[in-house]
């Protein structure tokens, strides 16, 4: 890569980060930038991990995103992305956060699993996915972007550490052998009203697959999945507006519900 490509992508991470701490919204990368490849917006993304980090952050683990049609549908996009989960921005079931915080937030219910060993390698199978898992959870991922609108590609996400802001941890429980993710139905209530139902099999035929999926992918970029990490693996459902003093329920038959709290 030449020297100005870096700095274009040190420059678009600083503006994304900016944008953030100051809660004034950027152009897209791609207005400016259009036909930006998939592989200079993950170099973005892990410049501005990278400068977390470096701020104190500590990687726990990766979302694989837009992996349901619901959500490829509303993105306009045809294919999934993943994110880095940092821990500043996980927290436990029951949580608050404040609207005033956020930019532009959205609320997404997901299948989401704890790893027990290593998962690495180009060709992963949904049997060796399924056996790295220790424990799997319900979670709300709340979803936002430091663009000006939803009206940008997945390149523009991609950048944006695939949206992420924070992520809402339900309790977590054992991967028994006899617990069918791909049929396991959530329901998403705001204020004790049900908005949104999903299945597990919305995320790709299966939730497993995302794991094979990111799995695949980070080894791409020579990384791969580690025991303890987190893994989001997607919405089941297309994403619902953050609202402030409200609180947000996801829960299904087999794991324990998750609640957020706006305030």
């Amino acid at each position: 890569m030449d020297d100005q490509e870096d700095r274009w992508i040190a420059a678009s991470a600083s503006a994304l980060l900016a944008a953030e701490y100051e809660q004034v919204p950027i152009e897209a990368l791609t207005a400016r930038r259009p036909g930006l490849p998939l592989a200079t917006a993950y170099r973005v993304q892990k410049a501005t991990v990278a400068r977390r980090i470096a701020g104190g952050a500590r990687v726990v683990g990766h979302k694989a995103g837009v992996t349901s049609k619901a959500m490829q549908e509303q993105m306009g996009v045809g294919e999934p992305d993943w994110g880095v989960l940092l821990d500043d921005r996980v927290l436990p079931t029951g949580s608050a956060v404040a609207r005033s915080v956020l930019m532009q937030p959205r609320v997404e219910a997901e299948i989401a699993f704890r790893l027990g060993c290593d998962l690495a390698g180009p060709n992963v199978s949904e049997d060796e996915a399924r056996a790295a898992v220790k424990e799997v959870f319900l979670a709300l991922e709340v979803i936002d972007t430091r663009f000006t609108s939803w009206q940008i590609t997945v390149a523009d996400s991609i950048a944006d550490n695939a949206s992420c802001a924070r992520v809402v941890t339900g309790s977590m429980v054992p991967l028994s052998a006899e617990m069918d993710l791909a049929a396991e139905p959530l329901v998403v209530s705001v204020d004790g009203t049900a908005v949104v139902t999903g299945a597990g099999r919305a995320v790709l035929g299966d939730p497993l697959r995302a794991l094979v999926w990111l799995a695949g992918r980070l080894h791409r970029c020579g990384d791969g999945l580690r025991a303890g990490q987190l893994v989001l693996a997607g919405a089941v459902h297309a994403s619902l507006p953050l609202e402030a003093r409200s609180t947000v329920r996801a829960r299904s038959p087999h794991l324990p519900p998750v609640e957020l709290h706006v305030r």
